[in-house]
């Protein structure tokens, strides 16, 4: 029996953005323009948006349907589906939800502090070795790191607090089509610099000879941990949607804008690498250390650049606030907490741990020292999360939806009850999440483990 006193999304619209918000993440805004470029541009493309039809959209209208079906968080959701043999999914899909926290929230606040110097002009006429040495301060000095980082949760908690209409629903709509206006201010100005159509080249052009067995790898990984699937985070939203909603359609709508963004965001970073003859595979640096070299040289760049890490904290804080109501649902739901206290003790625990995260990476110090299985806490909590947690989690939720719930329930939920004529796609939907995404992401579990190599 469905909780009436349990918020939902207003809107249609709603969904969408707090669905896209969730999608959209750092992830968006430098790995994967990089990784496209590197990888053949346009062919590359082709081969992504292949594997996320394949993979990550048949997951994410999965999760979609176990949310809205149950109108319950991740863990109840199962069990409400399947009593308790399936609920451990949900569970694994909290821990993911807390391990991801516990590192990514410090690379937020990273991303928050650049925020701040570029309004107070610290990358005026930086040089090469100047932005090096301002990114090694700003992770290795803990002190300051964490103080950050504490700052991205105390935003995070407050709009959580504030509930799913007035607290997510609200920020994701203003902070998403703002998100959108300020990377295509940026894009005008890139798309304008002298060498700007190398930038786009590199970005764009289709080369099928840079495609390899390793590309697709990349390609397919992509497809799955891009869209925020096998973590419990699209359950938990698709517990808010609207009786009304077309989940399919808005999973294809959240995917494919999801990549406009990365592509976008493409468009706002290389031309201007390109212009200024900088290193357009400078990974995770690429973000910290080339772009502010890169807007200090444009004019208005201290304008451009805090445009650009404004975006980019943007994309992290919706990202987060998914993440973090993950374990606020479960709490709410399953231990009868108060919402408030609920996303207190959440943040008390993301912040204990992170601490450890934002620590180990700092350099000479005697968190930093500790190793488990070879890995800092920074990097343990990355790769349990990112390499198990979140393919075994995929992979259980197409069993889930291919071999145990009914066929005729799914597809009467995904058709609103018969309301949406959409039979095709649906027939389609469950002979892939039943044959054909379980197999890739068994190749992605695999994959991220090492087994097929470099």
């Amino acid at each position: 029996m469905q909780n009436k006193k349990r918020e939902t999304f207003s809107s249609g619209l709603a969904v969408f953005f707090a669905t896209l918000g969730s999608a959209v993440g750092l992830g968006n805004i430098w790995r994967f323009p990089y990784i496209t470029g590197m990888n053949g541009g346009g062919g590359f493309l082709f081969i992504y948006i292949l594997c996320m039809l394949l993979v990550g959209i048949p997951i994410m209208i999965s999760e979609f349907y176990i949310g809205r079906k149950t109108r319950s968080n991740a863990v109840g959701a199962f069990r409400k589906l399947n009593k308790d043999n399936f609920k451990f999914i949900g569970l694994m899909g909290v821990v993911s939800a807390f391990l991801i926290m516990f590192f990514y929230s410090g690379v937020a606040g990273w991303v928050y502090s650049y925020v701040f110097k570029s309004l107070m002009g610290t990358f005026k006429g930086v040089t090469p070795k100047q932005a090096e040495n301002l990114f090694t301060s700003t992770i290795s000095n803990y002190g300051t790191a964490y103080l950050w980082q504490v700052i991205v949760i105390v935003v995070v908690s407050t709009i959580l607090i504030m509930g799913v209409k007035n607290g997510i629903e609200k920020v994701t709509k203003t902070l998403m089509p703002i998100l959108f206006i300020l990377i295509i201010l940026i894009d005008i100005r890139a798309i304008t610099l002298s060498n700007s159509f190398e930038g786009l080249k590199f970005l764009f052009k289709i080369d099928f000879s840079k495609v390899t067995k390793a590309s697709i790898l990349v390609a397919l990984g992509l497809a799955f941990f891009k869209l925020s699937i096998g973590m419990g985070t699209m359950i938990t939203y698709g517990s808010y949607f609207t009786e009304d909603n077309d989940m399919p359609q808005t999973a294809l709508k959240v995917a494919f804008s999801d990549l406009l963004v990365s592509l976008l965001a493409g468009v706002a970073i290389f031309p201007a690498v390109f212009s200024f003859n900088m290193e357009p595979t400078a990974g995770p640096g690429l973000l910290f250390m080339t772009i502010p070299l890169v807007f200090s040289k444009m004019p208005f760049g201290r304008v451009l650049l805090t445009l650009f890490f404004l975006l980019t904290s943007f994309a992290a804080t919706t990202a987060m606030i998914s993440l973090v109501e993950v374990p606020v649902a479960y709490l709410a739901e399953e231990k009868k907490m108060d919402r408030k206290k609920a996303v207190i003790l959440t943040a008390i625990i993301i912040l204990l741990f992170g601490f450890l995260a934002t620590a180990s990476i700092a350099g000479d110090n005697f968190i930093a020292s500790i190793k488990l299985f070879g890995k800092n806490f920074f990097d343990f909590f990355d790769f349990i999360s990112s390499n198990i947690l979140l393919p075994l989690g995929g992979l259980f939720i197409t069993i889930f939806i291919g071999y145990v719930v009914k066929k005729e329930d799914v597809l009467n939920e995904l058709s609103n009850n018969g309301r949406i004529n959409n039979k095709n796609i649906l027939n389609a939907f469950v002979f892939v999440v039943k044959y054909v995404a379980p197999i890739l992401v068994v190749v992605i579990f695999l994959n991220s483990l090492g087994v097929f190599g470099k």
